[in-house]
């Protein structure tokens, strides 16, 4: 490379970063824009790779994606250098990818219910395993029936893991005897979860983890569609032969025999049902306030938080969640509200279900004719990145506020977008204090 284009390219690699062509503190890079502007196309195009994910399997089930295809285009088109210095319109411009994401996740979930049946809530087996096994981790439930039907009668057992434990409540898989129980918890523990599972392994979509030097499962772990890493054998269309061939060669796994059991499938479909008797509880102070503790996981002892938030909270407290994030404190008996059968823990599904808990909302604003805003109602969001970034501007779309995040805010914003969040929709950092901040969210 000569010396002018490794000039070049060093200029291309710092305007991509966080902050783009403005983030070392001008008013202004080279390529116009300044820090808060490049900043907000660094959220559009974050938010657009977390939709994209959800357009791909809502496509791959039949659902017409044109209107979200059209926001992806015009968002990359507005992001092209010197294209637009307008900070409102960079707002306005969120905001529509916000509207598609509202659109992508109903499109999905619409997707989803019609063709595997609407959930119901169902006890799963937690880190119990036993003879051949494919452990199936991801998002994409095209796959896993794929899986399930090729592997049918063959003496293979499969389980799920982090976000594939929603698949249990699906009629339409649920029905394969052979689909068992749920292994391990969020994403990142897969290093060390890989290495004791005994049996093959598929990813299905994002959140695969580099192989890493104590990796011992490299030969059994295989990457579909377009998830992958290096060192891994990929499966290209649905025929899972490598994966069958490999599981019936290994041994036996055997070395999981947990009695613990969790609870899955509260999709909004399935609660929506319950509104009569959820608005009467309301109504008789039985349930004090509903708390959405949700998002993203990652490593941390930081997030142990959400665990004490959600173990602290009275028993006239309803909990609804989503995301890999509930695997902080989903192996908790939560039990009912007291003098109903309303469960106190809601487990809404996947990432992508994050819908569910706006249309559990706004059926109660429907039904009490009380703002959205001004119901007893504490969004507690466990931040990362792109799917994070695509529901948080979901919920800024529909005018959603009073947003605690954590446990740091997101690396996009600076100071000039912190406030306009604060001013107009009044976000906020959870203290890092589980206690002090229930006593806040129950003004106490």
């Amino acid at each position: 490379m000569s010396e002018k284009a490794l000039k070049m390219f060093c200029h291309q690699c710092e305007m991509s970063a966080p902050g783009g062509c403005g983030s070392k503190g001008q008013d202004k890079g080279t390529c116009g824009k300044d820090s808060t502007k490049a900043r907000l196309q660094d959220m559009m195009i974050f938010g657009l790779k977390g939709m994209s994910a959800y357009r791909h399997h809502a496509n791959e089930l039949g659902a017409n994606t044109k209107a979200v295809d059209d926001v992806i285009a015009q968002t990359l088109y507005f992001t092209l250098t010197n294209m637009n210095f307008n900070f409102n319109e960079h707002i306005e411009q969120l905001l529509r990818v916000g509207k598609a994401g509202v659109e992508v996740m109903d499109l999905l979930s619409n997707a989803h219910t019609s063709t595997y049946g609407v959930p119901s809530p169902v006890r799963v087996t937690q880190n119990k395993a036993q003879g051949k096994g494919i452990l199936v981790s991801g998002h994409n439930l095209h796959m896993l029936k794929a899986l399930l039907e090729q592997t049918e009668g063959k003496g293979i057992n499969i389980y799920t893991h982090s976000e594939m434990l929603p698949a249990h409540a699906y009629p339409e898989l649920n029905k394969f005897k052979h689909l068992k129980g749920n292994i391990g918890k969020a994403w990142f523990d897969q290093t060390k979860l890989f290495n004791e599972w005994r049996g093959a392994i598929i990813m299905s979509t994002n959140c695969i983890v580099p192989l890493r030097a104590n990796c011992e499962y490299a030969d059994r772990l295989f990457g579909y569609d377009i998830a992958g890493t290096e060192g891994v054998t990929h499966i290209n269309g649905d025929d899972f032969s490598p994966v069958i061939e490999k599981a019936l060669s290994l041994p036996d796994v055997d070395n999981f025999n947990s009695d613990e059991t969790i609870v899955t499938g509260h999709h909004y479909k399935a609660v929506l049902p319950m509104a009569g008797e959820i608005l009467e509880a309301v109504k008789s102070g039985k349930i004090q306030r509903f708390f959405v503790i949700a998002g993203c996981d990652a490593p941390g002892k930081d997030r142990d938080y959400y665990r004490e938030l959600a173990t602290s909270l009275p028993n006239d407290c309803v909990i609804l969640t989503s995301s890999c994030g509930k695997f902080r404190f989903n192996d908790v008996d939560f039990g009912t509200v007291p003098g109903t059968n309303i469960p106190r823990y809601l487990d809404l599904g996947q990432c992508n279900d994050s819908n569910g808990a706006v249309k559990i909302a706004l059926a109660l604003s429907e039904a009490t004719g009380i703002a959205i805003n001004d119901l007893p109602i504490s969004i507690v969001l466990m931040w990362m990145e792109q799917k994070a970034i695509i529901i948080l501007l979901a919920l800024l779309y529909l005018g959603v506020k009073n947003i605690n995040v954590g446990p740091s805010l997101p690396e996009f914003f600076n100071e000039e977008i912190l406030n306009f969040l604060v001013e107009n929709y009044n976000i906020a950092l959870i203290s890092g204090d589980a206690q002090a901040d229930m006593k806040k969210f129950l003004g106490k």
